[in-house]
């Protein structure tokens, strides 16, 4: 029997097989090898140290999980690269619902509490690894907002009655914009209120972020952006002023070397002496000093002090560069996007990624108070490293869409 001829694939089937962005993915895949080389070196000591459950003194055990991670996010990358990006469109109303979800059962039995702060759940709500909801909800705002805002130069102002007051107020509002802008500040809202009461700092600023780099960038009037944006730091202001966890951190951070040596500006403090003792050159990759028990937890935020320390300034600057030539390759792709909803999402994502390690530096650094943030591709932490690799799969299913430059 003959076999049977191939189906002939679909437009939308022909779209999604195209090249991937090659320049893009291995930036991506650099700065993951890297950060699993820095994270060993960083761990090594401290896990060798740590006689507690599920350690037990196994010098491997960070960068064990964190290389299977890895492997599990590189593939679930390729996968998520492979997916016409399109559908990302009907998922992303159902991937809020589900974040906020998540977001709310961390106020009940089955959160995870960590030094007093209720931001984790246990992977499968059972005693076993943890997660962070609101790294699913940055991504979850990121691609609600970029699915409808895409949609706004097609749409129409709606029209209410002139009969009633009601109405011709509502007519007012539509014309001036305010009116499209509720939608999205109920979600943010909504979401925000969830995470800064965890309290996570940082998780509310990245959230902040991401949504307001998609608004901005869909067209909306830069009056209600900038408005929206003075409301919303006024409203950070008045958390971190009147909240005593938040109140703490902003004390510490304007004075950490007036603070008691074994208090909350201890960790800092040892993060500058790391970062001073690498100088140029660095100290050598692996013979950092401040690993072995002076800078505390050097696998998760403080990691880049290690990094200095071992490979130097110069070493330092290599990987800022490599980050900064991902983020502006990313928004290249954004410029170069098939649609708004690719281009949107794009800028969504990789606005989230600079924004995160910009906040890592700025707080080992002191340039901004601690917000208990870490660097992408470096801090340990299995399930965030998988979803920022499913964030890049994203922008690599996008990538494949680009349409080819003209041959004249």
């Amino acid at each position: 029997m003959a076999r049977k001829a191939k189906r002939d694939l679909t437009m939308e089937e022909q779209l999604a097989r195209g090249p991937l962005d090659l320049p893009f993915l291995m930036l991506v895949v650099l700065l993951l090898g890297i950060g699993l080389v820095m994270l060993f070196s960083a761990s090594y000591y401290t896990a060798f140290r740590d006689s507690t459950k599920p350690v037990l003194n196994n010098p491997y055990y960070y960068i064990q999980h964190q290389a299977a991670y890895a492997a599990a996010g590189l593939g679930g990358m390729y996968i998520v690269s492979k997916i016409n990006y399109q559908r990302f469109r009907w998922m992303a109303p159902l991937l809020l619902a589900v974040s906020i979800i998540l977001l709310a059962l961390c106020y009940t039995p089955l959160g995870v509490e960590i030094n007093g702060v209720n931001r984790w759940l246990n992977v499968f709500l059972v005693a076993g690894p943890t997660f962070q909801p609101s790294e699913i909800a940055k991504v979850a705002v990121v691609l609600f907002f970029a699915a409808r805002l895409c949609k706004r130069d097609t749409e129409k102002q709606r029209r209410f009655t002139k009969r009633t007051t009601t109405g011709r107020v509502l007519n007012k509002l539509e014309q001036i914009g305010f009116l499209e802008l509720v939608p999205y500040g109920a979600v943010m809202l909504l979401v925000l209120v969830l995470v800064v009461f965890e309290p996570h700092m940082s998780g509310t600023i990245l959230i902040l972020l991401g949504g307001a780099s998609v608004v901005l960038v869909s067209g909306i009037s830069l009056k209600w952006f900038f408005g929206a944006g003075a409301f919303g730091g006024l409203g950070l202001w008045i958390i971190a002023t009147q909240t005593p966890y938040l109140t703490r951190k902003l004390e510490l951070w304007r004075d950490p070397w007036g603070a008691d040596s074994q208090g909350g500006g201890y960790q800092f403090r040892q993060g500058i002496y790391s970062i001073a003792s690498g100088g140029l050159l660095g100290r050598g990759l692996g013979e950092s000093g401040q690993k072995y028990g002076f800078v505390p937890e050097p696998e998760n935020d403080m990691i880049f002090t290690i990094v200095v320390e071992e490979l130097g300034l110069v070493g330092a600057f290599l990987i800022l560069f490599l980050f900064s030539l991902l983020i502006l390759r990313g928004y290249w792709l954004a410029l170069h996007a098939r649609d708004k909803f690719g281009m949107l999402t794009i800028v969504g994502i990789i606005t989230l990624l600079a924004a995160q390690v910009f906040l890592n530096i700025g707080v080992i650094t002191g340039l901004i108070p601690n917000t208990g943030i870490s660097l992408p591709f470096f801090s340990y932490g299995g399930t965030a490293l998988m979803i920022q690799l499913g964030e890049m799969g994203m922008v690599l299913s996008i990538s494949r869409q680009i349409p080819a430059p003209r041959k004249d």
